[in-house]
């Protein structure tokens, strides 16, 4: 098989299977061979690129958003979310961390409110001066820190064959364009997520308060991807149950399970269904504490 850069991995099954199918996908005349041009491979981002625990990176970014817009207008606590904000309802936002479809969905309606009529340049100018401040709670550690270093290694591996790289999440599609290029290699075009609509006013485009697409969840994400890239995914990864659509439209499945409490977290809640589906359908799972030997960009303090 010959060395691979894959140097974060641990020799094991996942290793294995992701060179083996990676080198046939390469191969014309390989059973295994996927053509050039279907070469496409997408990722969950929270949770499978980077931490998501004890929340994700961009949930600090958009309660702060709309906890000062509820001080501004406290008429605002008769909807959700901002219920939840002037309650502490923890239910709420446990259901939030867990991805759960309604409250993402209430969550994305507000963001859409919040940023409306604003342009991309002040939105990502808002997002850059969080992002410059963030620091984990546990780690330490900016955000660029928080990014496992296995996956920038199967990003690369990917590359070197031939692969076009996308990331689908349930976070805000341009959010995650503010960090993207430098943190992840990959160009803005390549993100997709929840986003919003944008009209062009007086010269220029602003925010709208209506989404863009279905919320990047579930099945919304082998949707978002068709639409974007015209295509489903030959190769696709994630890590919780609302990633299972995405996998299961892909001809390799690659499936994050948190099982180490102590170089990161180990959970498997929202997970359930995903890990039993993989069990099933012969999916590559991919242990953070056995199979990789590196797990974040930057060691914490």
């Amino acid at each position: 098989m010959g060395t691979t850069p894959l140097g974060s991995w641990n020799d094991g099954a996942a290793k294995r299977a992701i060179v083996d199918f990676v080198t046939a996908a390469a191969e014309e005349g390989s059973p295994g061979f996927v053509a050039p041009m279907d070469r496409v491979a997408v990722f969950d981002n929270d949770g499978t690129l980077w931490v998501e625990k004890p929340a994700p990176v961009q949930m600090a970014f958009v309660l702060g958003k709309l906890a000062a817009r509820l001080e501004s207008d406290p008429s605002l606590a008769r909807e959700r979310p901002y219920r939840a904000i002037a309650d502490r309802d923890e239910s709420y936002f446990r259901a939030l961390n867990e991805q759960d479809p309604d409250a993402v969905a209430s969550m994305v309606e507000a963001v859409g409110s919040a940023w409306e009529g604003t342009t991309l340049a002040q939105y990502e100018a808002e997002a850059a001066r969080y992002l410059d401040s963030w620091r984990h709670e546990r780690f330490g550690v900016p955000y660029s820190g928080l990014v496992y270093r296995p996956m920038l290694e199967l990003f690369d591996h990917l590359r070197a064959h031939g692969w076009r790289l996308f990331v689908c999440s349930g976070g805000g599609r341009d959010f995650m364009r503010v960090i993207c290029e430098d943190t992840w290699g990959l160009p803005r075009e390549n993100v997709i997520g929840s986003a919003p609509e944008f009209a062009y006013r007086d010269g220029t485009l602003v925010r709208r308060a209506i989404p863009h697409g279905p919320v990047a969840l579930g099945p919304g994400k082998p949707e978002d991807v068709l639409a974007r890239t015209g295509r489903l995914p030959a190769f696709a990864a994630g890590n919780d149950d609302v990633d299972v659509e995405l996998l299961s439209s892909a001809r390799f499945a690659l499936l994050v399970v948190h099982d180490d409490d102590v170089r990161e977290y180990a959970y498997s809640d929202c997970a359930e269904q995903a890990r039993a589906m993989a069990e099933r359908s012969g999916w590559t799972t991919v242990s953070v504490k056995n199979d990789w030997n590196t797990v974040l960009t930057e060691r914490p303090d």
